[in-house]
């Protein structure tokens, strides 16, 4: 790419992360770009940007350009025109690809979220060869052509058989190098992020749509911080079970609530799966607050410090408004676990309160 054309496209691309964070809580709480998400690029539709570009007009008669004219013509037709002038700004949109790591630097920069710090005894190592030298021997696959043709060339022009007017580069055994390499540990950061929801009754679609938009956030940011990420979906109503992704933001369910089910198994995750001294790890909960009894409110607080916080990076319970809700456990959180630091608690009553859960969540730099 020519250098201007390079300074200009970068240029362009200033101009459109600011405009992003600008509006980073608009699309915090929009989920227009959950359906453009790919393997590594999210495409955003950006208002009031345009890419410079060469406009024709019509060739009509009339007008500027149609030969000399006077002082005092008019230019354009005449008429009463189509109707009135607007008043309103123009929309222009464009469509934006960006990748995930820099949408979640932009969210990082406008939230001002420190950079999270991988716990060291949560630090594993994976192997990796890395080509990093040359050798006389080795297989053909592995032949460095270009040193293996610069030493023919020297031999033969040292030796006088090398003619320019026919140039012809015969390879001997001796002129053969091959790339070498070595195998090196390279230091990888894993983690494991399991997502918990109230499934019940009193959890409809409006309140999934809040975890579905919050979730997405979360992702972005973790998998901006760690090599690996890996993701499990838990639901419960009075009893909890793994699923998939897309059954987790769509799935719907009756009947009461017992939150002490998906905490149980998300233990038998971590215990089966997971070793802390291998893996970061990160439980959110999401649900309106409603529990079967404040006997197994208190049972999900010791299940929360005695088998869950020990050992992982965060616990964070957002609770979304429901009118169907009590919304009393959170307070049994706050009442038991208040001082505990891993613990994170946000409410979440409508899409412009993402801004604000996040950054509570993350703020910490856990």
């Amino acid at each position: 790419m020519p250098l201007q054309i390079e300074e200009d496209h970068q240029r362009f691309r200033n101009i459109v992360r600011g405009k992003i964070r600008k509006d980073l809580r608009k699309f915090l709480s929009r989920g227009e770009l959950l359906g453009r998400e790919g393997k590594k690029y999210v495409s955003i539709p950006v208002h009031g940007i345009e890419t410079p570009h060469f406009r024709y007009g019509d060739n009509n008669d009339a007008g500027v350009g149609s030969g000399e004219g006077k002082p005092g013509d008019k230019v354009g037709d005449d008429g009463e025109g189509m109707g009135p002038g607007g008043t309103q700004e123009g929309q222009h949109i464009l469509e934006v690809d960006i990748t995930l790591e820099e949408l979640a630097d932009i969210l990082g920069e406008e939230l001002e979220l420190p950079r999270i710090e991988p716990k060291g005894k949560h630090n594993i190592s994976s192997v990796k060869d890395r080509y990093s030298g040359i050798r006389p021997t080795g297989p053909e696959s592995l032949r460095h052509f270009k040193r293996t043709f610069r030493r023919a060339l020297r031999r033969q022009i040292m030796a006088g058989t090398y003619n320019p007017d026919s140039p012809r580069i015969i390879f001997e055994r001796g002129d053969k190098v091959y790339r070498s390499w070595k195998t090196i540990k390279a230091p990888q950061s894993n983690a494991v992020i399991i997502y918990m929801m109230d499934v019940s009754g009193s959890m409809g679609d409006e309140q999934k749509e809040l975890v579905r938009l919050e979730a997405f956030w979360i992702d972005a940011w973790l998998r901006r911080n760690y090599e690996g990420i890996e993701s499990r979906f838990i639901v419960h109503d009075v009893r909890a079970g793994e699923v998939d992704r897309e059954t987790f933001f769509h799935i719907r369910e009756d009947g009461g609530t017992r939150i002490s089910s998906a905490y149980r198994l998300a233990h038998e995750l971590i215990d089966q799966n997971y070793n802390p001294e291998e893996w970061n790890i990160y439980l959110f909960h999401f649900s309106d607050g409603d529990n079967s009894s404040e006997s197994d409110s208190r049972e999900c607080c010791r299940l929360i410090k005695e088998q869950l916080v020990p050992g992982i990076n965060m616990f964070g319970y957002c609770q979304v408004a429901s009118a169907y809700g009590s919304g009393n456990f959170i307070n049994s959180v706050h009442e038991h676990l208040g001082d505990d630091e891993a613990v994170i608690t946000s409410r979440v009553n409508t899409k412009d309160d993402i801004y604000e859960s996040i950054k509570t969540f993350f703020s910490p730099g856990r």
